[in-house]
């Protein structure tokens, strides 16, 4: 009888430990999902010379938890071209963003000096803008972009990637035929790539290689309160408290009894 409530008490702690595991795990997860960030007023390809396109990253934030600031950071690779000949300004309403620029070969990493001066609250978005130009003497090639929004901690809360061409004006001005003004034909161009893709991207592997200062790049638990995670952790130990204090208890119940078995056996063998 003794054994068994003892092997029971076992099962029972082993358990909660098992229970306040998963739920560790499977809260990060929860939590991450919260997060999205969509990349928006990209054109069909970049044409290089004087004209600048404007691209917005959005992030927004879907459960329950509070309110967050985020720090932007864009990475920025190219192909076919050098980092030199593309100009890429952060900007506000009320003008340039201060950046923070690292460059490892063909891979820039642009991130926000300061905060955003929006609040991520839950139904609220944060949006940063970007002004992208490529210089004239480009004459094809291609960019990636990959908008990451981290919180004040410089936890990652989520990216969007997405690939584009880039063609000088000559090659993007139609040129005549023999027979007359009309453009020739020219091959299809390869659609352009957006998240989620099935293999790693080039600007994902670039991420490890190059990542914002200061950033581990983990992604966020629960920002801004009490979240999945930490109640998952408390939910953990508490469990793991109960089946040790039990534990404990039926040890000192049972004690006196062991005692008494062998006050007996021991009067038994004196008696023999």
């Amino acid at each position: 009888m003794v054994s068994g409530w003892r092997y029971a008490l076992r099962i029972g702690v082993t358990l909660a430990c098992v229970l306040g595991a998963g739920l560790g795990v499977t809260g990060p997860a929860r939590a991450a999902a919260a997060f999205a960030t969509e990349l928006s007023g990209l054109p069909d390809e970049f044409t290089a010379g004087d004209r600048v396109e404007t691209l917005s990253a959005v992030v927004s934030r879907s459960d329950g938890g509070g309110c967050v600031k985020v720090r932007w950071s864009m990475l920025l690779q190219v192909r076919g071209l050098r980092l030199d000949q593309v100009k890429v300004d952060r900007v506000e309403e009320n003008g340039s963003f201060p950046l923070e620029i690292r460059t490892e070969g063909d891979v820039a990493r642009l991130t926000d000096r300061e905060l955003d001066p929006g609040l991520l609250c839950p139904g609220r978005t944060v949006t940063a803008r970007y002004r992208v130009a490529f210089a004239e003497d480009v004459s094809r090639g291609r960019v990636s972009f990959a908008a990451e929004a981290y919180d004040q901690n410089l936890r990652l809360l989520s990216r969007r990637s997405a690939t584009r061409e880039v063609v000088g004006e000559e090659a993007a001005r139609p040129s005549p035929s023999a027979d007359g003004p009309t453009a020739s034909p020219t091959p299809e161009a390869e659609p352009a790539s957006t998240e989620p893709e099935a293999e790693p991207t080039a600007s994902e592997s670039a991420v490890a290689e190059l990542p914002p200062p200061g950033a581990a790049g983990r992604p966020v638990a629960s920002a801004g309160g009490f979240g999945v995670v930490q109640a998952a952790f408390v939910l953990g130990g508490l469990l793991i408290f109960l089946g040790a204090g039990l534990l404990l208890r039926m040890r000192r119940l049972l004690g006196p009894a062991d005692a008494a078995g062998r006050a007996g056996s021991v009067r038994r063998r004196w008696r023999g």
